[in-house]
């Protein structure tokens, strides 16, 4: 196998055709440049340069030779940079999981600051529910998820990222948008209502519940993603308790109100990671990117 220094010496004749010139720039004499090119082309089993007493040119091999080693060092020279790069947390790879609701309330400024502060990280996203998050942390396939409470302590770490209250998405010009005032309960009487999946969106079904004594007779369909929901609301399919974010999807069609009820900023968001991770490039971006640290 030949040598990053054979490589090198290999380099500077291509580039110079002249081993005077070579050595010279290579802070070395000729005679040790000359022993490292036959080296190299004894390991290679070709002949890389065509030289004479008049000149130096490089063969067919050589041509192809030269672009692999350039190549071959810059890589060899940048080994270094980057491997304490990634120990400093400044490069490497972040697993991001996010549920499909956070996807647009903080995933899109999180990506950003992350690109801003972190330019050499590269982020890997995967749209998981809750519980596949958690599960994927545990074996070791994320590195960091975007999750609803609860999460248990003793395994996790976690930083809370968002609370938002729950608000009515009704079709735009119903009748409730004619109240001067938010929506209570009783106002919700009769009405068809699109609902979370206690399945699927177990965590949205718990808090709708607890927040509006829904009737179940008044349930027209069930679903388990809040795009779903507000585009049935938009078809006027029915109402539907959200959290505020959903207002920047900007659906037409669609209107919404405030509900008096309680569990104000009753929607939560946390950052959640394992406790121990290794991943310096986590480390860096819990410290470095503001939503985590304000």
């Amino acid at each position: 196998m030949f040598t990053l220094d054979q490589a090198r010496a290999f380099i500077a004749v291509a580039e110079e055709l002249h081993f005077g010139r070579a050595a010279e720039r290579l802070n070395m004499t000729q005679p040790p440049l000359s022993r490292q090119i036959q080296k190299l082309e004894k390991t290679l089993g070709v002949e890389l340069l065509e030289r004479d007493n008049r000149r130096v040119a490089l063969t067919a091999a050589g041509e192809a030779f030269l672009a692999e080693a350039r190549r071959l060092v810059v890589a060899a020279d940048r080994a270094p940079v980057t491997a304490r790069r990634i120990a400093a947390g400044r490069a490497g790879v972040v697993r991001i999981g996010f549920t499909a609701a956070s996807g647009f309330s903080v995933l899109s400024p999180l990506l950003t600051e992350i690109a801003q502060a972190l330019p050499d990280v590269d982020v890997q996203l995967q749209e998981m529910v809750t519980g596949e998050q958690v599960q994927a942390l545990e074996d070791g396939e994320l590195d960091l998820g975007l999750a609803r409470p609860p999460v248990d302590g003793k395994v996790f770490e976690s930083r809370l990222l968002l609370a938002e209250s729950l608000c009515l998405a009704v079709p735009e010009s119903h009748e409730l948008s004619a109240l001067e005032r938010p929506v209570t309960p009783g106002d919700l009487r009769g009405v068809p209502l699109v609902m979370h999946s206690p399945t699927t969106a177990r965590y949205f079904y718990d808090l709708a519940v607890r927040t509006v004594p829904v009737d179940h007779r008044e349930v027209v369909h069930t679903v388990g993603q809040i795009v779903t929901m507000v585009a049935l609301v938009a078809a006027g399919r029915g109402v539907a308790l959200v959290p505020e974010s959903t207002k920047v999807l900007g659906l037409d069609g669609v209107s919404y109100l405030p509900l008096d009820a309680p569990g104000s900023d009753a929607v939560q968001l946390h950052a959640i990671w394992l406790r121990g991770s290794q991943n310096p490039a986590l480390r860096r971006l819990l410290t470095d990117v503001s939503l985590f640290t304000a």
